[in-house]
C-alpha cells in the first residue's frame, strides 16, 4: 500500500533541501499537481491519502533541477495563473514589484494603453490588465515560444480581446503613446553565475545581457521617451546592483526615476516618467 501524502511529502521535503531553497513548498506542489487538486485542498483534506504513483516521477524531475512550474506546467503571479513551460521565463514573485508600483502610480486612475516589452508568456501584461478592465495592452517578445504561451494565457483568462502580441525587437516598429509601459529584460552578465535550475533550463535570451547584464535597457531605455503618454511612467525591473547605472541610463533620455524595493527588501524596480 503506497504511504500517506503526509509521509510522502516530509521525505521529499528532506530530499530536496539539497536542490531548493523551497523543498517543503516545492514537494507541495508537485504533490498537489499529481493528485490533480489544488495545493490548498490537498492540505486540508488529502494529507491522509495515499501518495499516487505519479509523484515520485515528478520528484526525480525537480531532483534533477527542472524548475517546479516546468513539472506543473503553470505558476501563480499576481491574481492570475499562467501556464508556462520550457522557452519562457519562469514568473517570479520578486517581479509583482512592478505591478505594485504601478498600482501605486495611477492609484484611483486606469491607465488606457499598456505596453509590455519583452513580454514572455504575458506575465506583466496580463497582470496588469486583470487589475485594469478598461485598459488594453500590446506585448512584444523577439521569441515565438513566448509569444504562443501569451497567447494561450490570455485566452484562457479572458483577456483575448484586450491583449495584443507581437513578434520584435523590444520597442524598434512600436507607434503610440503608452500610459504604462512594462519590462522585465535579460539583466545578467555573462559571467553570473545563477543556478542550475536557471541556467540549465530556462532560455539564455531570457536571462543574459551582454558582460555586464546593461545590453537591453541601452537598446530599450531610448525609445522611451517617444513611446510614453503625457503622465505615463515606466516600470523597469533591475538587478539588485543596477539602480545607479539604469537610472543613468534613463537620466540620458530626460527621464527621472524611483526606485522600489522587492518584499527581500532588494532593489528590484525603477519607475521612470518625464518630470513634471
Amino acid at each position: 500500500m503506497a504511504e500517506p501524502v503526509r509521509a510522502a511529502l516530509a521525505a521529499a521535503a528532506t530530499a530536496l533541501a539539497a536542490t531548493s531553497d523551497t523543498p517543503r513548498l516545492d514537494a507541495e506542489l508537485l504533490m498537489a499537481h499529481a493528485l490533480g487538486c489544488t495545493r490548498e485542498d490537498m492540505l486540508l483534506r488529502r494529507l491522509a491519502a495515499p501518495a499516487p504513483a505519479g509523484f515520485a516521477a515528478l520528484l526525480a524531475r525537480r531532483l534533477a533541477h527542472e524548475p517546479v512550474a516546468y513539472i506543473t506546467g503553470c505558476r501563480a503571479f499576481w491574481t492570475i495563473e499562467l501556464i508556462v513551460g520550457p522557452g519562457v521565463l519562469v514568473p517570479r514573485a520578486d517581479s509583482e514589484t512592478l505591478i505594485e508600483a504601478a498600482v501605486d502610480h495611477f492609484r484611483a486612475r486606469s491607465p488606457a494603453r499598456l505596453l509590455d516589452l519583452g513580454t514572455g508568456p504575458g506575465t506583466l501584461l496580463l497582470a496588469a490588465l486583470a487589475e485594469w478592465p478598461a485598459a488594453e495592452g500590446l506585448g512584444i517578445d523577439a521569441s515565438d515560444t513566448a509569444l504562443g504561451y501569451a497567447e494561450r494565457n490570455a485566452a484562457a483568462l479572458g483577456l483575448a480581446g484586450r491583449a495584443t502580441f507581437r513578434r520584435g525587437d523590444w520597442a524598434a516598429g512600436v507607434t503610440g503613446r503608452f500610459d504604462l509601459i512594462l519590462a522585465n529584460p535579460p539583466y545578467i552578465g555573462t559571467a553570473e553565475p545563477l543556478p542550475a535550475e536557471v541556467a540549465g533550463h530556462e532560455p539564455a535570451r531570457a536571462l543574459y545581457a551582454g558582460e555586464d547584464g546593461l545590453d537591453a535597457y541601452r537598446a530599450l531605455i531610448p525609445r522611451l521617451p517617444a513611446l510614453l503618454a503625457p503622465g505615463g511612467v515606466a516600470v523597469l525591473e533591475i538587478g539588485h546592483k543596477q539602480a545607479a547605472p539604469v537610472t543613468a541610463l534613463l537620466a540620458g533620455q530626460g527621464l527621472a526615476a524611483t526606485l522600489r524595493h522587492d518584499l527581500g527588501g532588494r532593489p528590484r524596480a525603477l519607475v521612470a516618467g518625464v518630470p513634471q
